[in-house]
């Protein structure tokens, strides 16, 4: 018989924080470790707490107690993360072998267009980058790199994602997203996102034109694995003063739908 109560036998499509099995103390900790990012690698006490909205007894309990599981270093007034919290990361990695075939194809794209390629994934409101291959020359004015979050719905590879969403998930995603402007392009209106995510659908391809930044261009497809399970999407970005939208079509799209095909061919 099963340790798992009938009626939750379903829970894991996801808890919300009022269900009486969700731990909000691993939330939490969670929180803090997200609390750290490439603008804030060091912080204070009181830092740590301003921006995970904890008042400092709880931030100081919780960063004590990551230090002492060796995922928090500690020098002075200031906290880190420790190498540690690597491990949580490749165990996602790891567990999901296709990582190596991938990064090979985003490699062969940029040798051939000299462009940057990139993996992502969805997590809730937000594509996660989970492979990449730069180009020599910097588009964004961000950092990209392997764990970094960019909102979905600005970007070509999130809008992808979201395309292929079931309409029950994509209303949910939809009811709580927030839009943010960040260019005169960027679409903020949910209808006409709606709009675009339906083109993507039925196209196969997505692409977001200086929506997220101003000269930033960028086209995606979803991937998938020989038993036809969708592993992401994968994307080519190009600075919109060098690389016209038809180029993308005629060009690159192509080359990217050929990767997809080699992809699913090699990853079971």
């Amino acid at each position: 018989m099963s340790d798992v109560p009938r009626e939750q036998d379903d829970s894991f499509t996801g808890l919300t924080p009022d269900h009486r099995d969700f731990v909000t103390a691993l939330d939490t900790g969670l929180q803090v470790i997200r609390a750290f990012d490439g603008d804030h690698p060091r912080m204070t006490l009181s830092e740590v707490a301003a921006r995970t909205g904890m008042n400092r007894a709880k931030a100081r309990r919780f960063l004590l107690t990551l230090h002492g599981l060796g995922y928090v270093r500690r020098k002075d007034r200031y906290f880190e993360l420790a190498p540690k919290t690597l491990q949580l990361g490749y165990a996602f990695l790891s567990s999901n072998n296709y990582q190596p075939v991938i990064r090979q194809h985003l490699e062969r794209i940029t040798e051939i267009t000299g462009e940057s390629s990139s993996m992502g994934v969805l997590q809730g409101a937000d594509v996660i980058y989970v492979a990449r291959s730069a180009a020599p020359h910097r588009l964004m004015t961000i950092a990209l790199s392997i764990g970094t979050p960019l909102p979905a719905a600005t970007t070509s590879m999130g809008r992808m994602l979201l395309a292929m969403l079931e309409p029950a998930e994509l209303d949910a995603v939809l009811a709580n997203l927030k839009f943010e402007t960040y260019t005169p392009r960027t679409i903020t209106d949910v209808s006409k996102l709606r709009a675009h995510l339906d083109k993507a659908r039925e196209q196969g391809f997505c692409i977001v034109d200086q929506e997220l930044e101003s000269g930033l261009r960028s086209l995606a497809v979803p991937v998938y694995n020989m038993h036809g399970v969708l592993l992401g999407a994968i994307n080519i970005s190009t600075n919109a003063a060098r690389v016209d939208r038809k180029t993308l079509k005629s060009r690159f799209l192509p080359l990217l739908q050929q990767t997809c095909d080699e992809i699913a061919r090699q990853v079971g």
